[in-house]
């Protein structure tokens, strides 16, 4: 298969992916990308968002592959019953720790705590050692209850515009050897990182 063959799409978090974000960068770029759209972006209520993704996933005509930033990995996970039939692989970056007291703004921890069963699909999680959404420990705590491959992103921030990271042409070749390393779980048949 090549990318052309799967439907992936982009979950971002809390306030959207801006203009110059990586993910809104991706989407255009990606001839098969598509986002999942909120309606209130600063508004999130767990359930809303989670049903939305749902939707969309139940929309696609093709194997699913996610790329979620932030809270919209908490609202991929939180999906996982619904959707884990038609998603063969996830690629999050920089998941917060909805567990934190400390988390700003507070409504962002009803979307935890996280299941800690592992995800039926192959899943990379893209972590930063100074993200000020969650310590690295308790990501790769998380990411291994998961069964996901963690990458130690170094100091990073949040992996999003503000900590540099619009164009972040590390996280595009990170994502395409992903990509390249997926199966369709349906008809076995290897996923190219090739358009």
């Amino acid at each position: 298969m090549k990318i052309r063959d799967v439907e992936i799409l982009i979950v971002p978090g809390y306030t959207n992916s801006g203009p110059d974000h990586w993910q809104t960068r991706w989407e255009q770029k990606l001839s098969t990308a598509r986002r999942v759209e909120q309606e209130q972006w600063s508004k999130p209520e767990r359930d809303v968002w989670v049903d939305k993704l749902i939707d969309e996933v139940n929309k696609a005509t093709k194997p699913v592959v996610l790329v979620a930033h932030s809270l919209g990995v908490a609202t991929v996970i939180h999906a996982i019953p619904e959707i884990k039939d038609k998603v063969i692989g996830a690629f999050f970056v920089a998941p917060p720790d909805v567990q934190n007291e400390k988390i700003r703004p507070k409504h962002l921890m009803t979307f935890g705590p996280y299941p800690k069963e592992k995800l039926p699909f192959p899943t990379l999680v893209v972590a930063s050692q100074n993200d000020p959404f969650s310590d690295f420990a308790t990501t790769e705590a998380i990411a291994k209850d998961w069964g996901a491959v963690i990458l130690d992103a170094g100091e990073a921030g949040h992996l999003n515009e503000e900590s540099g990271h619009g164009p972040w042409p590390e996280g595009t070749m990170v994502f395409a050897k992903f990509i390249s390393e997926l199966k369709d779980t349906t008809n076995n048949q290897t996923v190219k990182a090739d358009d």
